[in-house]
């Protein structure tokens, strides 16, 4: 099976991120997709209040994602070393599941600074990528390697940053957010 890994921090989950993941299986880009929920990013500097916890991560996407066909959550990167280099990742999967295909499945934003990822050029030579338009980054599809390929998905102008402001400031963005994402939230009073 050919499977797009799509890693995050989910901080929390929105509907562009569900949005997006059932668009590219819908589209017969991979068979599955794995929302890969990420333990620490190691490009971002998140204080601790403003990340939750993995577990509340990890189940916000759960819930998110019921009832979505090809799209699964996996919390694989938390039985690997921090932080977690997504080539290591990719390795690991392949070794635990060597009857499938990855695909790294990324925003044209983490394509800007991909030269900064942790052995970016192997990623690039060992795995297909997939990257999904983002607002305001432009991309020269021309200057892409072979083994990169843009796809024709919608555009979600929304961000976790945006969603866990509007918690803070009193006024949850429900639209963004699936209902029991919005409950799971107000429940375990996260982003405060």
């Amino acid at each position: 099976m050919r499977i797009g890994i799509y890693g995050g921090s989910f901080n929390p989950i929105h509907k562009g991120h569900t949005q997006l993941a059932a668009s590219i299986v819908e589209q017969g880009l991979v068979d599955e997709l794995w929302l890969m929920v990420s333990p620490l990013n190691p490009l971002k500097q998140a204080s601790t209040s403003d990340i939750a916890e993995f577990e509340h991560r990890l189940k916000m996407a759960e819930l998110a994602t019921q009832g979505i066909e090809g799209v699964k959550v996996s919390d694989f990167e938390r039985h690997l070393p921090l932080p977690s280099y997504t080539i290591t990742t990719l390795g690991e999967l392949q070794k635990a599941y060597p009857e499938h295909e990855f695909v790294l499945v990324i925003g044209a934003d983490n394509w800007e600074r991909f030269p900064r990822w942790y052995h970016a050029d192997e990623i690039i030579e060992r795995y297909q990528i997939l990257i999904y338009w983002r607002p305001g980054c432009e991309i020269d599809e021309s200057s892409l390697p072979a083994s990169v390929k843009m796809v024709d998905t919608p555009l979600y102008d929304v961000s976790s940053t945006q969603i866990r402001d509007s918690v803070k400031n009193g006024r949850m963005m429900r639209r963004w957010l699936d209902e029991k994402v919005a409950r799971y939230i107000k429940r375990h009073q996260l982003y405060l």
